[in-house]
């Protein structure tokens, strides 16, 4: 699994001029899902989005997590972060799980973060989404998984 995680003060995702999942402060988590992903993965990333002290504390230090501020997190399916753009002009991705494979796992996410006590808001899998948010700092990580 991959995902780029934003740390935001509010995000959005639209279908079809319909907001669809929303939050503030939090974190905005873009996934990606590989054919070999498994439900492992998905506690692993869960557990760390959860828990990871990327938010700031009375000090301006990164030291609490979206937990401790009273977050949320809005998870976005994107198969494109398994985009490989290495040869010639056009993305193969042949390297994102098909949705078969990918949606169980992208709804096993949101559960997950759930079951850990973060209010979670989702996009629509497999649907063309508008995504917007403010990247509180800019703070941005990558998270993968190991297969």
């Amino acid at each position: 699994m991959r995902a780029v995680l934003q740390r935001v003060s509010r995000a959005s995702v639209t279908v079809a001029n319909e907001v669809v999942g929303a939050i503030d402060r939090g974190w905005l988590l873009l996934l990606g899902i590989g054919p070999a992903d498994a439900p492992e993965q998905v506690e692993w990333l869960a557990d760390k989005v959860a828990n990871l002290r990327a938010f700031p504390d009375a000090d301006g230090k990164m030291n609490l997590s979206v937990q401790d501020v009273g977050g949320a997190v809005l998870v976005v399916s994107q198969f494109t972060l398994y985009g490989d753009c290495a040869k010639g002009r056009r993305p193969s991705f042949i390297g994102a799980a098909p949705p078969a494979v990918a949606e169980p796992l992208y709804e096993a996410l949101a559960a997950a973060l759930k079951r850990l006590g973060v209010p979670v808001a989702c996009g629509r899998f497999g649907a063309d989404m508008q995504v917007e948010l403010v990247n509180d700092g800019p703070v941005t990580f990558v998270l993968e998984s190991a297969p």
